[in-house]
């Protein structure tokens, strides 16, 4: 074994003393809680065009039962800042939603990704990064090739609603979320896909942005993930879009973003609020 290996499994199973201690608590990864026969039951939304061809949808709602053991939740691309003014405000507002529903989540026994995309070197010494690039790599199955209608709105310009240039503004996942000893990180499609099969998961709760691009682009998002045949569920009131009204169709940001979340109910995912899912996991204490 080579001397990158051997630090590989050191970190994999210690957290090591360096600069991180400070973003990163210094103690072992632990196992998963043990978490036996816990279920989480969630009410999740979807939609079914039940005459096909009609083109006309129906808003369904049904209950899911999700084993905490074989659930994780993925965060997409919260970045500490980004070009467009007004999505870096709202992500702002989003991670302050999110952190306490994360926490909850953690003390479940529900498996925490980050998935900062872009940014993997802030993280090359983290133990949670390194985690992952020690894993097994498991190939992923042949993609299902689903049909993949287009977007409801028009986000060629890039969907900014403020006055900016694109460039590239940040540099770390958003420092209100908290990565805990247990978490992993990774930007890496096959990477997460991997680690799901290894720890026996099969179902992503996916917050984040954009959900216009990100969220459903990515390679760890929800396009690929299901292709994959990884179940997913969109936490809706945990995402935004990037979206500017200026654009077709011509409607508010928060109807914009609506409109590309039901866009996901119809063809990739069903949804659930933030809200129930915390309800959701208090009920299964």
């Amino acid at each position: 074994m080579n001397s990158t290996m051997n630090r590989r499994v050191a970190v994999a199973c210690l957290l090591v003393s360096t600069p991180y201690a400070t973003l990163f608590p210094s103690v072992a990864f632990g196992a998963p809680k043990e978490t036996p026969g816990r279920v989480v039951r969630l009410n999740l939304r979807t939609r079914v065009e039940a005459f096909k061809g009609s083109g006309a949808w129906q808003e369904v709602r049904f209950e899911q039962n999700l084993p905490v053991s074989r659930s994780a939740i993925l965060i997409c691309d919260m970045w500490n800042d980004h070009w467009c003014k007004g999505a870096s405000r709202r992500v702002d507002v989003l991670a302050t939603r999110m952190e306490p529903l994360l926490e909850q989540a953690r003390a479940a026994g529900i498996q925490i990704i980050h998935a900062p995309s872009d940014v993997m070197d802030f993280y090359k010494d983290a133990p949670q990064r390194e985690r992952m690039i020690a894993l097994e790599k498991i190939e992923p199955p042949a993609n299902l090739h689903l049909a993949d209608p287009p977007l409801p709105i028009d986000d060629a310009d890039g969907g900014c609603d403020t006055p900016e240039v694109f460039s590239k503004a940040w540099s770390r996942e958003h420092p209100t979320l908290k990565i805990a000893p247990e978490d992993v990180i990774s930007d890496k499609g096959s990477e997460i896909f991997s680690f799901l099969k290894l720890r026996g998961i099969d179902t992503l709760l996916v917050m984040g942005v954009h959900a216009n691009m990100c969220i459903l682009n990515r390679t760890f998002a929800i396009k690929q993930m299901t292709n994959w045949g990884v179940r997913c569920i969109l936490v809706r009131d945990l995402t935004d879009a990037m979206y500017d009204p200026h654009d077709r169709p011509f409607v508010s940001h928060e109807q914009g973003t609506e409109l590309v979340i039901e866009h996901i109910e119809k063809y990739w995912a069903p949804s659930v609020l933030g809200g129930e899912l915390s309800a959701a996991l208090r009920a299964a204490q």
